[in-house]
């Protein structure tokens, strides 16, 4: 319909007439897939009682985030939790972790105060999805070497009052159906 008639229809029901260029608000945001991940962990935080974050900003990887980050005061431990729709570059992953695991300890030591630091901890929230769990069967000992007790996290981060177990910890998410489980990578293959 030309323009000229809406402004007819308009000025025929004295209304005024806004035409607008935007998004459809109903349109999925592009990294929708990543924030139910991080809205399923800050549900968790906040069922199991611990303070949290959105978007922790750190200064070890300038312009990049903590996806999630916990605070457990009970426990004395700070929580960073690094969420994944699908693996990307799997080792510059892994030492962005580490950068922000590190800041994270500097942090928790200031606020420890003077009873003493809290402990940092972190861990993956990987989307349970066939092609992330292809990489993880593809390159088991990856996994292996740096990341352990998957069950014991899936326990801290769904339980309240527990601490984190030591070492970083991967587990698989459908935040859809509100469930963590353990990553179990592939039984070892012995050779001899």
């Amino acid at each position: 319909m030309p323009a000229e008639l809406w402004f007819a229809i308009a000025d025929a029901l004295g209304m005024p007439l806004r035409f607008e260029f935007g998004r459809d608000p109903l349109q999925e945001l592009e990294d929708a897939g990543h924030l139910e991940l991080q809205e399923f962990m800050l549900e968790l935080g906040r069922q199991t009682g611990r303070s949290r974050s959105f978007e922790l900003t750190v200064k070890a990887s300038p312009g990049y985030s903590v996806d999630v980050g916990l605070r457990d005061d009970a426990q004395r431990v700070l929580l960073l939790e690094e969420c994944w729709n699908t693996f990307g570059n799997l080792g510059g992953s892994v030492r962005s972790t580490r950068r922000k695991h590190a800041e994270m300890e500097e942090l928790a030591i200031a606020v420890g105060g003077e009873i003493g630091p809290y402990r940092a901890a972190a861990c993956w929230i990987v989307r349970d999805a066939p092609r992330n769990r292809a990489v993880v069967e593809r390159y088991p000992e990856i996994f292996r070497t740096t990341f352990i007790n998957s069950s014991e996290w899936v326990r801290c981060l769904t339980s309240p009052g527990v601490a984190p177990p030591r070492g970083m910890g991967i587990m698989w998410c459908n935040p859809r159906a509100k469930t963590l489980t353990p990553v179990r990578p592939g039984t070892p293959v012995l050779v001899g």
